[in-house]
């Protein structure tokens, strides 16, 4: 018997929404150097805290990398097939390369609810209502971060992981996010203990491979129609940084 959470209540939905204005939105067309994306985050969410900027969420992809979080333990890198990057985001081990939908979210939670429970749920509420469009029943965790698909035709009580969540909060405005699954190649996953979960019950999954073909940007313009009635209003971004190329 799997354990599910309980759906996000409204009030907490309604409390992440702000009048503050649009949140910038931003697609990246070629893969992003992780370290150039990390040196963009610090810069932007410097310059929200300073009032100088808008919250923004940046779409993009990474070249094949592997990234460990603060509860990251040495046993759960298998073999280091990829570079690997040690940053300051909660969680464990995830692997982040072309074929998944990486959005990093820069949200200030003083205009919001400054709840960190509250935002990740509302995170993992946004990836749920976004594989819905697609005809796809993601669900919740009390046990387990991100979002999960049930897998009967794997074995009772197999389920797959189709989307990570990592994100860190300084000065109550948010860093980092989520990574969802579109057609990444699953064999990559298989270097790291995926978030720390060994339960060979417990596996990682994608869109395409579920049989769901769905492009980029069906994907893109899913995620920011659901992350708006979430989150609020958001605008297209009138420049993207500069970063290096990925390599």
């Amino acid at each position: 018997m799997v354990n599910t959470r309980t759906p996000l209540r409204p009030e907490l939905i309604a409390g992440l929404k702000t009048a503050a204005g649009a949140v910038e939105w931003r697609v990246s067309d070629t893969p992003v150097a992780y370290s150039s994306a990390l040196a963009a985050m610090d810069a932007r969410v410097a310059a929200i805290a300073a009032g100088a900027a808008p919250e923004l969420v940046w779409l993009l992809e990474h070249p094949p990398l592997y990234t460990a979080g603060t509860s990251a333990r040495p046993d759960e890198l298998i073999e280091a097939r990829f570079p690997v990057h040690h940053v300051g985001r909660g969680g464990q081990f995830t692997y982040h390369g072309p074929g998944q939908r990486v959005a990093y979210v820069m949200l200030d939670l003083n205009g919001r609810t400054p709840d960190v429970r509250a935002f990740v749920a509302t995170l993992e509420e946004w990836i749920i209502r976004s594989i819905a469009a697609f005809n796809l029943r993601g669900e919740r965790r009390d046990d387990r971060i991100g979002v999960w698909v049930r897998r009967p035709d794997k074995g009772e009580g197999f389920e797959d992981k189709i989307a990570a969540i990592g994100i860190r909060v300084r000065k109550w405005i948010t860093l980092h996010g989520i990574a969802l699954n579109v057609e990444p190649e699953l064999s990559h996953f298989e270097g790291i203990m995926p978030c720390g979960v060994s339960d060979r019950r417990y596996g990682v999954t994608s869109l395409a491979d579920l049989g769901l073909p769905v492009s980029m940007a069906e994907v893109d313009m899913t995620l920011r129609r659901e992350f708006e009635a979430l989150f609020g209003a958001t605008q297209n971004a009138i420049a993207e940084a500069a970063h290096e190329p990925a390599r």
